[in-house]
C-alpha cells in the first residue's frame, strides 16, 4: 500500500514575512559594504600619503633642502606656454618629488627637452627641460602652434586619493595633495617674490614673504627641516583635499572675498561665509561673488604640476572642509584654502617626521571673527598678529607653523 502526504504550501503571509526578513537584512548589509569600502579607500590613501612622506625625506636627504613651491625656470617672452616654453618659476614642489615615487621616467621627461610625439597637435614641437608654464588653458594644448606637455597633464596615481571621484577633463592633472603653507596667505603665492624675468622684487616684498610664510613650505624660497623649530612631528607638512565636481562645492569652487572686506583684516578669514547656502552648507548659494575670470579649469586641484595654491597647496587658517575665499581673482592672488576630504569627518596630513594624522573637522582654531593672519600687511588691524606672534588660530594654527615657539601638549 503507498500512503499519500500532501506537502503543505507556503501561505501569502509567511512569503511576505521571508521577503521582508530578507529586506531587512540586505538594508542592514548594504551600509556595512559601503563603509568597509571605504576604510579601504581611506586607507589607500593614507598609504599614498606615506609614501609622498618617504619621498620628502629622501629628497632632504639629497639636496639638504625641501622641495621648492614655485621654482622651475624664468623668461622673458610673453608667450610662454608654447614651444619652446618657460614655467616662469611656477612648478610645483610636488615635481620635484616625481623621481621619488618611482615617477623616474616621468621625471626623465620633465627634466629634459620634451617632443611632442608624432599623430599629436604641434608634433614635433620641442619643449625646453622642466616643460612650458603650467597654467595653460585647455584650448591652448591642443592646437597645432603648441601642442600637449603630456608629463605636465598625466594623473599619477600617487597623487589621488581614491576616495575623490573626480576624473578627466576640464582638469589636466588632478591631485588631492598639497604642501603646507601655514597659517597666513599675505605674500605666498606665485609671483610674490620675483618677476618672470626671475629678478627678484626687492627687499621689502623679501621681508614681507618671509614674515607671513611661516610653514613648512615657503612660496619660492628655500626652507629645510633645520628651520622647524616646533619640530617636525608638530609641524604639518602636507595635507589633502577634494578636487572640484563643477557643483559649486564650497571646498573646491573660490570666491572673491574681497568683494566683501579685507581678507587682512580682524575677521577676514571669514569673508566668505555668508555665501553659503544655507539649504545646503557644503555649497555656495546663487548670490555668491564668483572671481571675476571663472576659467573652468582652474579649480580645486586641477593642476598637479602648478605651484598656486589653489592646485597644490594648504593653509590651516580655516578649520578643514572650510570655504575657499580669494583676496580678488583666482591668478597669483592670495587666498585661504583649507584642506578638505570625501572622507567623514575630517582630512588626513602628513606630518613633517612623516607620521600620518586624521585631523577632525572640529579641530580648536582660535576666533577667526577677532583676529587676523600674521602679517605685514597695511590692513592688518590686529596688534597681536605680528611677525614671530603665536597663531591667531589655535591648534590649528600652531601645527601649520614651523618656529612659532608653541607647545602642543597631548593627542590631536
Amino acid at each position: 500500500m503507498r500512503n499519500c502526504f500532501k506537502r503543505p504550501a507556503f501561505t501569502l503571509v509567511e512569503l511576505l514575512v521571508v521577503i521582508a526578513i530578507i529586506g531587512v537584512l540586505v538594508g542592514l548589509l548594504l551600509p556595512a559594504v559601503q563603509a568597509a569600502r571605504e576604510a579601504a579607500r581611506r586607507m589607500s590613501c593614507s598609504n599614498n600619503f606615506k609614501q609622498i612622506g618617504l619621498a620628502i625625506h629622501n629628497y632632504h636627504a639629497t639636496y639638504n633642502q625641501l622641495p621648492i613651491q614655485g621654482s622651475g625656470t624664468a623668461t622673458v617672452a610673453p608667450r610662454r606656454e608654447f614651444a619652446p616654453g618657460s614655467n616662469s618659476l611656477e612648478l610645483s614642489a610636488l615635481v620635484a618629488l616625481t623621481p621619488f615615487i618611482e615617477q623616474q621616467a616621468l621625471w626623465q621627461q620633465i627634466s629634459n627637452p620634451y617632443r611632442v610625439p608624432a599623430g599629436q597637435p604641434g608634433a614635433g614641437n620641442l619643449y625646453a627641460a622642466m616643460g612650458p608654464y603650467p597654467g595653460r588653458v585647455f584650448s591652448r594644448l591642443v592646437n597645432e602652434a603648441a601642442g600637449p606637455y603630456s608629463p605636465f597633464e598625466s594623473d599619477i596615481p600617487t597623487f589621488r586619493c581614491p576616495s575623490d571621484p573626480g576624473l578627466g577633463l576640464p582638469a589636466m592633472g588632478r591631485t588631492n595633495y598639497g604642501v603646507s603653507m601655514g597659517d597666513s596667505i599675505h605674500k605666498s603665492n606665485i609671483a610674490s617674490i620675483y618677476n618672470l624675468d626671475g629678478s627678484s622684487k626687492g627687499t621689502a616684498a623679501v621681508q614681507a614673504a618671509n614674515a607671513s610664510n611661516r610653514g613648512l613650505f615657503k612660496c619660492q624660497l628655500k626652507s629645510a627641516f633645520r628651520d622647524v623649530i616646533d619640530g617636525l612631528s608638530n609641524t604639518i607638512a602636507m595635507g589633502e583635499f577634494i578636487t572640484d565636481l563643477g557643483d559649486d562645492d564650497k571646498r573646491s569652487r573660490h570666491l572673491n572675498g574681497s568683494s566683501t572686506m579685507n581678507l587682512f583684516q580682524v575677521g577676514g578669514a571669514l569673508a566668505c561665509e555668508p555665501f553659503t547656502d544655507p539649504n545646503r552648507p557644503a555649497f555656495w548659494s546663487a548670490s555668491a561673488p564668483f572671481t571675476s575670470n571663472p576659467q573652468i579649469d582652474n579649480r580645486r586641484g586641477f593642476r598637479w604640476a602648478w605651484g598656486l595654491h589653489i592646485h597644490s597647496g594648504v593653509y590651516t587658517i580655516l578649520p578643514p572642509n572650510r570655504e575657499l575665499c580669494f583676496t580678488q581673482d583666482w591668478y597669483q592672488s592670495e587666498g585661504i584654502c583649507p584642506p578638505s576630504s570625501r572622507h567623514q569627518g575630517g582630512v588626513h596630513v602628513l606630518m613633517g617626521d612623516g607620521a600620518i594624522k586624521f585631523i577632525t573637522d572640529s579641530i580648536e582654531s582660535g576666533s577667526q571673527s577677532s583676529r587676523a593672519m600674521v602679517s605685514l600687511a597695511g590692513a592688518n588691524d590686529d596688534p597681536l598678529s605680528t611677525p614671530g606672534a603665536s597663531s591667531p588660530f589655535g591648534l590649528w594654527g600652531a601645527l601649520g607653523t614651523r618656529a612659532s615657539s608653541e607647545v602642543i601638549n597631548g593627542e590631536f
